[in-house]
Protein backbone atom coordinates (compact mmCIF):
# COMPACT_ATOMS: atom_id res chain seq x y z
CA UNK A 1 0.00 0.00 0.00
CA UNK A 2 1.27 3.37 -0.91
CA UNK A 3 0.29 5.97 1.72
CA UNK A 4 1.04 10.17 1.73
CA UNK A 5 0.77 11.82 5.53
CA UNK A 6 1.10 15.06 6.24
CA UNK A 7 4.37 15.49 7.91
CA UNK A 8 2.56 16.99 10.71
CA UNK A 9 0.82 13.93 11.46
CA UNK A 10 3.95 12.41 11.45
CA UNK A 11 5.87 14.16 13.62
CA UNK A 12 2.97 13.78 16.07
CA UNK A 13 4.42 11.78 18.77
CA UNK A 14 7.93 13.02 18.83
CA UNK A 15 9.53 14.51 22.18
CA UNK A 16 10.28 18.07 22.35
CA UNK A 17 13.13 17.85 23.63
CA UNK A 18 15.11 19.92 20.85
CA UNK A 19 12.61 23.38 21.43
CA UNK A 20 12.86 24.28 24.80
CA UNK A 21 9.74 25.91 26.13
CA UNK A 22 9.23 29.28 26.90
CA UNK A 23 9.71 30.21 30.51
CA UNK A 24 7.39 29.16 32.77
CA UNK A 25 8.01 32.67 34.93
CA UNK A 26 7.26 34.66 31.74
CA UNK A 27 4.04 33.55 30.95
CA UNK A 28 0.55 35.03 32.23
CA UNK A 29 -1.31 33.19 34.64
CA UNK A 30 -4.05 31.86 32.62
CA UNK A 31 -1.51 30.29 30.35
CA UNK A 32 0.25 28.71 32.86
CA UNK A 33 -3.07 27.20 33.80
CA UNK A 34 -3.38 25.28 30.40
CA UNK A 35 0.06 24.16 31.15
CA UNK A 36 -0.60 22.90 34.33
CA UNK A 37 -2.69 20.31 32.42
CA UNK A 38 0.37 19.14 30.05
CA UNK A 39 0.53 21.37 27.23
CA UNK A 40 4.27 22.53 26.25
CA UNK A 41 4.64 26.02 25.18
CA UNK A 42 7.10 26.51 22.28
CA UNK A 43 6.48 29.74 21.11
CA UNK A 44 4.68 33.09 20.99
CA UNK A 45 2.85 34.70 18.01
CA UNK A 46 0.86 37.87 17.02
CA UNK A 47 -2.84 37.65 16.42
CA UNK A 48 -5.76 39.91 15.54
CA UNK A 49 -8.36 41.70 17.79
CA UNK A 50 -5.90 42.66 20.89
CA UNK A 51 -5.76 38.59 20.96
CA UNK A 52 -1.98 37.69 21.95
CA UNK A 53 -1.02 33.57 20.51
CA UNK A 54 0.65 31.13 21.98
CA UNK A 55 2.24 27.89 20.42
CA UNK A 56 1.97 24.44 22.35
CA UNK A 57 2.11 20.91 22.03
CA UNK A 58 -0.42 18.57 23.95
CA UNK A 59 -1.02 14.78 23.53
CA UNK A 60 1.58 14.93 20.57
CA UNK A 61 -0.23 17.53 18.82
CA UNK A 62 0.36 21.22 17.94
CA UNK A 63 -2.07 23.76 19.47
CA UNK A 64 -3.24 27.21 19.62
CA UNK A 65 -3.57 28.81 22.62
CA UNK A 66 -5.20 32.72 22.35
CA UNK A 67 -5.21 34.65 25.43
CA UNK A 68 -7.93 37.26 25.49
CA UNK A 69 -7.43 41.42 26.06
CA UNK A 70 -8.00 41.24 29.78
CA UNK A 71 -5.14 38.70 30.34
CA UNK A 72 -7.63 36.46 32.45
CA UNK A 73 -9.30 34.07 29.78
CA UNK A 74 -7.54 31.78 26.76
CA UNK A 75 -9.65 30.21 23.81
CA UNK A 76 -8.06 27.07 22.20
CA UNK A 77 -8.22 26.19 19.00
CA UNK A 78 -8.51 27.76 15.40
CA UNK A 79 -8.81 31.35 14.24
CA UNK A 80 -10.85 31.86 10.89
CA UNK A 81 -10.83 35.50 9.27
CA UNK A 82 -14.26 36.89 8.08
CA UNK A 83 -13.22 34.98 4.46
CA UNK A 84 -12.67 31.92 6.78
CA UNK A 85 -9.08 31.66 6.04
CA UNK A 86 -7.63 29.86 9.11
CA UNK A 87 -4.92 32.05 10.75
CA UNK A 88 -3.76 29.03 12.72
CA UNK A 89 -2.02 26.41 11.01
CA UNK A 90 0.52 29.12 9.36
CA UNK A 91 1.74 29.66 13.18
CA UNK A 92 2.23 26.12 14.35
CA UNK A 93 3.85 24.92 11.25
CA UNK A 94 6.03 27.43 12.05
CA UNK A 95 6.33 27.58 15.42
CA UNK A 96 5.69 23.64 16.24
CA UNK A 97 6.34 21.52 13.01
CA UNK A 98 9.02 23.08 11.01
CA UNK A 99 11.03 23.19 13.73
CA UNK A 100 11.00 19.67 14.52
CA UNK A 101 11.44 18.44 10.81
CA UNK A 102 14.60 20.27 10.96
CA UNK A 103 15.38 17.99 13.80
CA UNK A 104 14.07 15.11 12.59
CA UNK A 105 16.37 15.39 9.66
CA UNK A 106 19.25 16.02 11.59
CA UNK A 107 18.81 13.21 13.53
CA UNK A 108 18.25 10.85 10.56
CA UNK A 109 21.74 12.21 9.17
CA UNK A 110 23.27 11.20 12.73
CA UNK A 111 21.89 7.66 12.37
CA UNK A 112 23.51 4.33 10.96
CA UNK A 113 22.59 4.20 6.86
CA UNK A 114 24.45 3.00 4.06
CA UNK A 115 24.84 5.92 0.87
CA UNK A 116 23.85 5.17 -2.36
CA UNK A 117 25.10 7.78 -4.78
CA UNK A 118 27.78 10.23 -4.81
CA UNK A 119 28.52 12.37 -1.94
CA UNK A 120 27.85 15.37 -3.57
CA UNK A 121 24.41 14.88 -5.12
CA UNK A 122 22.57 17.99 -4.63
CA UNK A 123 19.64 15.82 -3.11
CA UNK A 124 19.36 13.64 -0.33
CA UNK A 125 16.61 11.28 0.11
CA UNK A 126 16.30 9.12 3.41
CA UNK A 127 14.22 6.00 3.44
CA UNK A 128 14.10 3.86 6.52
CA UNK A 129 15.01 0.06 4.80
CA UNK A 130 14.75 -3.80 5.36
CA UNK A 131 17.05 -6.08 3.19
CA UNK A 132 13.73 -8.45 2.52
CA UNK A 133 11.78 -5.88 1.85
CA UNK A 134 10.49 -5.97 -1.87
CA UNK A 135 9.10 -2.34 -2.45
CA UNK A 136 12.71 -1.26 -1.11
CA UNK A 137 13.94 -2.70 -3.77
CA UNK A 138 11.44 -1.50 -6.31
CA UNK A 139 12.42 2.06 -5.00
CA UNK A 140 16.15 1.15 -5.31
CA UNK A 141 15.54 0.15 -9.09
CA UNK A 142 13.02 3.26 -9.62
CA UNK A 143 15.73 5.18 -8.44
CA UNK A 144 18.80 4.52 -10.34
CA UNK A 145 18.29 7.28 -13.28
CA UNK A 146 18.12 10.10 -10.67
CA UNK A 147 21.46 8.34 -8.71
CA UNK A 148 23.68 6.78 -11.25
CA UNK A 149 23.27 10.87 -13.31
CA UNK A 150 25.17 12.32 -9.68
CA UNK A 151 21.64 14.04 -8.45
CA UNK A 152 20.56 12.18 -5.48
CA UNK A 153 22.48 10.28 -2.96
CA UNK A 154 20.11 7.61 -1.67
CA UNK A 155 20.70 6.95 2.59
CA UNK A 156 18.86 3.48 3.60
CA UNK A 157 18.57 3.68 7.52
CA UNK A 158 18.83 -0.45 7.58
CA UNK A 159 16.44 -1.64 9.73
CA UNK A 160 15.20 -5.62 10.38
CA UNK A 161 11.31 -6.16 10.84
CA UNK A 162 10.22 -7.81 8.42
CA UNK A 163 11.69 -11.57 8.56
CA UNK A 164 13.41 -13.25 11.23
CA UNK A 165 16.64 -12.82 9.68
CA UNK A 166 16.29 -9.34 8.21
CA UNK A 167 17.99 -7.73 11.80
CA UNK A 168 20.89 -10.31 10.73
CA UNK A 169 21.09 -9.40 7.03
CA UNK A 170 20.21 -5.19 8.15
CA UNK A 171 23.94 -6.20 10.23
CA UNK A 172 26.02 -8.01 7.22
CA UNK A 173 25.10 -5.02 5.24
CA UNK A 174 26.14 -2.59 7.55
CA UNK A 175 29.38 -4.08 8.65
CA UNK A 176 30.47 -5.12 4.89
CA UNK A 177 33.90 -4.32 3.58
CA UNK A 178 32.32 -1.75 0.84
CA UNK A 179 28.73 -1.32 2.46
CA UNK A 180 27.47 0.86 -0.79
CA UNK A 181 29.08 -2.28 -2.97
CA UNK A 182 27.36 -4.43 -0.56
CA UNK A 183 23.93 -2.72 -0.55
CA UNK A 184 23.89 -2.39 -4.47
CA UNK A 185 24.72 -5.77 -5.42
CA UNK A 186 22.18 -7.67 -2.90
CA UNK A 187 19.30 -5.29 -4.91
CA UNK A 188 20.64 -5.47 -8.06
CA UNK A 189 19.94 -8.78 -7.70
CA UNK A 190 16.82 -8.97 -6.05
CA UNK A 191 15.23 -12.54 -5.43
CA UNK A 192 18.59 -13.90 -6.38
CA UNK A 193 20.27 -12.04 -3.87
CA UNK A 194 22.88 -14.22 -2.10
CA UNK A 195 23.33 -11.96 1.12
CA UNK A 196 23.84 -14.31 4.23
CA UNK A 197 22.28 -13.05 7.55
CA UNK A 198 25.26 -12.61 9.92
CA UNK A 199 23.87 -15.50 12.89
CA UNK A 200 25.61 -13.30 15.87
CA UNK A 201 24.58 -9.73 15.65
CA UNK A 202 27.83 -7.76 17.46
CA UNK A 203 26.24 -5.77 20.21
CA UNK A 204 27.47 -2.11 18.57
CA UNK A 205 25.34 -3.27 15.86
CA UNK A 206 21.98 -4.22 17.53
CA UNK A 207 21.80 -1.05 19.07
CA UNK A 208 22.15 0.44 15.28
CA UNK A 209 19.48 -1.69 14.39
CA UNK A 210 17.62 -0.82 17.53
CA UNK A 211 17.84 2.69 17.30
CA UNK A 212 16.73 2.61 13.74
CA UNK A 213 13.56 1.27 14.41
CA UNK A 214 12.82 3.67 17.36
CA UNK A 215 13.37 6.22 15.03
CA UNK A 216 11.58 5.18 12.26
CA UNK A 217 8.59 4.04 14.68
CA UNK A 218 9.15 8.42 16.25
CA UNK A 219 8.58 9.54 12.80
CA UNK A 220 5.52 7.57 12.73
CA UNK A 221 6.77 5.28 9.84
CA UNK A 222 4.95 1.88 9.97
CA UNK A 223 6.56 -0.30 6.90
CA UNK A 224 9.08 -0.07 4.93
CA UNK A 225 9.97 1.85 2.68
CA UNK A 226 9.46 4.72 4.55
CA UNK A 227 10.85 7.63 2.11
CA UNK A 228 11.90 11.19 3.83
CA UNK A 229 13.06 13.69 1.38
CA UNK A 230 12.85 18.09 2.02
CA UNK A 231 10.61 19.97 -0.53
CA UNK A 232 10.84 23.02 -2.56
CA UNK A 233 10.20 24.95 1.02
CA UNK A 234 12.74 22.59 3.08
CA UNK A 235 10.15 21.28 4.77
CA UNK A 236 9.80 17.22 5.65
CA UNK A 237 7.69 15.09 3.36
CA UNK A 238 7.54 11.79 3.87
CA UNK A 239 6.38 9.10 1.06
CA UNK A 240 5.34 5.82 2.75
CA UNK A 241 5.50 2.67 0.07
CA UNK A 242 7.13 2.47 -3.53
CA UNK A 243 6.04 5.26 -5.09
CA UNK A 244 4.21 5.58 -8.39
CA UNK A 245 5.71 7.54 -10.99
CA UNK A 246 4.08 10.57 -10.67
CA UNK A 247 5.43 10.73 -7.52
CA UNK A 248 9.12 10.55 -8.40
CA UNK A 249 9.72 13.59 -9.30
CA UNK A 250 8.22 15.15 -6.05
CA UNK A 251 10.76 13.34 -4.36
CA UNK A 252 13.41 12.69 -6.41
CA UNK A 253 13.63 16.25 -8.17
CA UNK A 254 13.52 16.79 -12.40
CA UNK A 255 15.21 14.16 -14.32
Amino acid sequence: MIRTKPISCLLAGISLLAFPAVQADELPAAIKAVEARGAEIVGRFDAPGGLEGFAARYNGQGMALYLTPDGEHVLIGSLLDAKGEDLTRGQLEKLVYEPLGKEMWARMAGSSWIADGRGDAPRIVYLFSDPNCPYCNMFWKQARPWVEAGKVQLRHIMVGMLRADSAGKSAALLSAKDPQAALNAHEAAGKASKLKALEQIPAALEKQLTDNLMLMSELGAQATPAIFYLDDNDRLQQHQGAPRPEALETIMGPR
